[in-house]
């Protein structure tokens, strides 16, 4: 079974930067592509929203409110997406989850999500 372990959360004053990693794991060999890479966040009370993408190709998107200051990057012999996050904001706090389609042996095409870190911007 494929999981995604999360790194890089924490707290960190307005203006700071964090790097997130998100790396797959499973049975060795189980992993035969890797698709669309991705990070949400979800804050109290609000609905989980995409916060960047990047694709196989790694042709990115972000959401409006991070443009200019997060940057998603991905290392495929590693099984791992990364979120750069510069200039933090309050407004940032939230938990980051990471998203990978990934094309398995045993399941082939399919959606995995992180666990979830926390990222806290003190103001």
């Amino acid at each position: 079974q494929v999981q995604l372990v999360e790194s890089g959360g924490g707290l960190v004053q307005a203006g700071g930067s964090l790097r997130l990693s998100c790396a797959a794991s499973g049975a060795s060999g189980s992993i035969f592509k890797i698709n669309d890479m991705g990070w949400y966040r979800q804050a109290p009370g609000k609905q989980r929203e995409l916060v960047a993408r990047i694709t196989s190709s790694r042709t990115t998107n972000y959401a409006d409110s991070v443009k200019g200051r997060f940057t998603i990057s991905r290392d495929n012999a590693k099984n791992t997406v990364y979120l750069q996050m510069n200039s933090l904001k309050p407004e940032d706090t939230a938990v980051y989850y990471c998203n990978q389609v990934l094309v398995t042996t045993a399941y082939g095409i399919r959606s995995y999500w992180g666990q979830g870190t926390q990222v806290t911007v003190s103001s």
